[in-house]
């Protein structure tokens, strides 16, 4: 069973509806003890940094989360929150990234929205994805890159689209969003 992390952050039915593509189940749940039982974790987001922290904390998932043994995959925001300092409502995350998380400069359009490449990939979550994807992003912030990084994306500047340590993996694109590729990535995470 997968656990998607509830908390009043956007697209858990999306990535709900992705895993019943893949033929996964899956529980959108809060339940502490739901969570901690489950074969893998997703921990997705949509939403602005600080008021989910916020929600996060009343629900003491901010507690729960870096405690997990099993696979646990965030998403865009839920990426976010796993890092360190955020610069968006000047945000402290739980710190499982020891990554900053930073505005992307006004230099072009932001948010960054819409298609674009990915480069530099690690193997797990990425088997069989070739070099130069294309994924879908919508942010306005990034993380920095690290020794966590295990793909890059560049707008307007290089920034993390992955990040992985331990059993802790982090995608800034929503794979629930990204073709076939994206699929392909929900599949690799489901065999972990």
């Amino acid at each position: 069973m997968i656990a998607i992390i509830k908390y009043n952050g956007g697209n858990v039915n999306s990535i709900q509806n992705a895993l019943d593509r893949l033929g996964a189940d899956s529980m959108i749940t809060d339940d502490f003890e739901l969570i901690q039982k489950a074969d893998k974790v997703i921990f997705p987001g949509v939403g602005e940094a600080s008021s989910t922290m916020k929600l996060l904390k009343e629900k003491k998932l901010d507690r729960l989360i870096p405690t997990l043994t099993q696979p646990v995959l965030g998403i865009c925001l839920g990426m976010q929150l796993m890092c360190g300092n955020n610069e968006e409502g000047n945000t402290v995350g739980m710190g499982i990234f020891d990554v900053n998380v930073k505005k992307i400069p006004p230099k072009n359009i932001v948010p960054h929205m819409g298609w674009n490449t990915i480069s530099e990939l690690r193997p797990s979550v990425f088997n069989g994805i070739k070099e130069e994807n294309d994924f879908y992003f919508v942010h306005s912030y990034y993380c920095e890159l690290s020794g966590y990084t295990t793909s890059v994306c560049d707008y307007i500047l290089p920034f993390s689209a992955s990040l992985q340590k331990d059993n802790f993996f982090a995608v800034q694109f929503h794979p629930e969003k990204s073709g076939q590729a994206g699929s392909d990535l929900l599949r690799n995470f489901l065999k972990l």
